[in-house]
């Protein structure tokens, strides 16, 4: 079963409830575990929440998260 989990766009480390809530510009909630695939590496905008290239988030890596789906 996945679960929800938070991150830092800016680390990539795993944060609280309470500080997505604080920052959500520089966190983004993904779904981790069995039942998520993992297989391909995506990058999307921490403030946004969408697909960015990979061209941005190596430009904008404090900004960007990649993500496993």
């Amino acid at each position: 079963m996945a679960r929800s989990v938070n991150r830092s766009a800016g680390s990539g480390r795993f944060v609280s409830k309470a500080a997505a809530a604080r920052w959500p510009s520089k966190t983004t909630t993904e779904q981790v575990g069995s039942g998520s695939a993992n297989n391909r590496s995506v990058y999307r905008s921490a403030s946004t929440g969408r697909f960015v290239t990979p061209g941005t988030a190596k430009r904008n890596p404090g900004g960007t998260i990649e993500q496993q789906v």
